[in-house]
């Protein structure tokens, strides 16, 4: 099985994790409880997706902006929309 690499748009500080598919379709919106300072919101996001997915998540471009790029091991995107 291939590796997915999907593009996520992250809104830190917002109360609680959920995803969200964007308007577009192409992109995801991820909600994070953490604050964008010393890489917490950075291990939150990859912390709370690997626990959901059941999948190794890693951050592959992005980690000092909003707009990330993440792979997750061993996924497709049809698996991954069922998931969220």
């Amino acid at each position: 099985m291939m590796d997915l690499y999907i593009d996520v748009k992250i809104r830190p500080k917002s109360g609680r994790f959920c995803i969200k598919k964007d308007h577009d379709k192409k992109t995801y919106v991820i909600n994070l409880k953490s604050v964008p300072e010393n890489n917490k919101a950075n291990i939150e996001l990859i912390k709370e997706l690997s626990r959901l997915l059941k999948r190794e998540v890693l951050l592959v471009k992005g980690h000092k902006s909003k707009n990330k790029t993440l792979m997750i091991k061993n996924m497709t995107l049809e698996e991954f929309d069922k998931l969220i």
